[in-house]
């Protein structure tokens, strides 16, 4: 069983790992048939090993495959199980909270009495309207109030509170230039708490919350600096867009690192962390990635190729170049318009020839004259024109646009 504060969980024994016994956070399926976490069996296999732990049997491929049925039922349990344990934590066992009992409230939170019981009637108080959201985040001295104990308290638990009453009067916050001011002035220690939430947290809700006040903040250059420059967070970021984790946290990540990766110094930093590794298996990454975290992946990525050594890194990676291809007229037509930036940018601006040859072999050609024939933006369509004048001279590509067919070709919607 699985024990959180005072619940205990029975784990059903298929959603262990057999080798880790934890719960599989990425099930993958050996030729055996027997399934096992992703990160514990390529570990078994990396040592040198070529038989299944759990059978013993030699194995004929070394190759896996995810298992998306059990990851679909591994979510399903994982989110029924917070959902009870939310209702548990978050539901004082006091009447229900009032307007006039705020200031009571209040107080009592500030005299630093039962904080997390405390929490837990504001977060039920917030939730119950809008009209209560709006109370609170108007009420005098109770934004400073949640700002100041994000200073100097780690306690993760404490932590994951306060941000979860954050996030739920955010929207009616109103000033984020006050909040930004009230937030940076901190020497950084409220920067470190939410740090601390993204590393420790243990609920995806309450990451994607400390990443939405990041967000709520950086509305200006200097504050994207701060924030960019804590060390640590561009690494925690790049690690949060991991396929592994919840897509909610990896959706957030993406936009956060959108908002912050503005500035050539944060661009580069992204590139040597090894982003657009991330960003291709993102890209690959099957039914997992929604549309809104492809488009968001590739945003980031058309950002950070911006720069000459961005566009090394993306042409050296040819299965990257191939994924961004095949990600046009497939996804929506802001994926199609971030993925033909990037390619005009490397094959057209820049002329590299790796990716040029990467776009002949992946059909590109075809698709780009699918692209000139469909119901794109005038500024994708003069890009594709433009890669189109690069082929034409390319003896390698004159069979590929003399073959071309538009009495065979249908335009596939999205």
């Amino acid at each position: 069983m699985v024990r959180d504060v005072d619940l205990y969980v029975t784990v059903p024994s298929f959603f262990r790992c057999p080798i880790s016994l934890d719960v599989m956070k990425s099930p993958v399926s050996l030729c055996t048939g027997v399934t096992y976490d992703r990160t514990s069996i390529q570990r078994w296999l990396d040592s040198g090993n070529n038989t299944c732990p759990a059978t013993m049997q030699v194995l004929n491929s070394k190759e896996f495959v995810p298992n998306r049925t059990l990851q679909r039922l591994i979510k399903i349990w994982s989110d029924s199980v917070q959902t009870q344990n939310d209702s548990r934590v978050d539901s004082p066992s006091s009447s229900v909270v009032k307007w006039e009992d705020i200031e009571v409230l209040v107080k009592e939170m500030r005299a630093q009495k039962d904080k997390i019981e405390l929490l837990s009637k504001f977060i039920c108080f917030a939730k119950e309207s809008e009209e209560n959201c709006d109370f609170l985040a108007k009420f005098d001295g109770f934004v400073e109030m949640l700002v100041g104990f994000l200073v100097g308290d780690k306690d993760i638990n404490f932590l994951e509170r306060v941000v979860k009453v954050f996030v739920l009067i955010l929207d009616k916050v109103g000033d984020y230039k006050a909040l930004r001011v009230l937030i940076l002035k901190q020497n950084n220690d409220c920067l470190s708490a939410l740090l601390v939430v993204l590393k420790q947290g243990r609920r995806a809700s309450s990451r994607v919350g400390a990443l939405k006040i990041i967000e709520a903040i950086t509305l200006d250059a200097e504050s994207k600096q701060l924030v960019s420059q804590k060390e640590g967070f561009l690494l925690e970021l790049v690690k949060l867009i991991s396929l592994e984790n919840d897509p909610s946290l990896i959706e957030a990540s993406l936009s956060c690192l959108i908002v912050i990766s503005m500035s050539k110094r944060v661009k580069t930093d992204l590139i040597n962390l090894k982003v657009i590794t991330e960003l291709r298996k993102l890209l690959t990454g099957g039914q997992k990635a929604s549309v809104s975290i492809i488009e968001k992946a590739l945003k980031l990525l058309e950002m950070v190729t911006s720069l000459r050594e961005g566009r090394a890194e993306f042409c050296n990676d040819t299965a990257c170049v191939e994924a961004v291809m095949n990600k046009v007229l497939k996804v929506s037509s802001g994926a199609t318009e971030h993925a033909v930036m990037i390619l005009w940018s490397v094959c057209y601006l820049f002329r590299d020839g790796d990716a040029q040859d990467a776009l002949v072999k992946n059909n590109g050609l075809t698709k780009i004259l699918l692209l000139m024939q469909s119901n794109c933006s005038p500024g994708v369509r003069q890009m594709s024109g433009d890669l189109l004048k690069i082929f034409r001279v390319n003896s390698k590509s004159s069979s590929c646009l003399s073959s071309y067919d538009t009495k065979t070709t249908h335009i596939m919607p999205y």
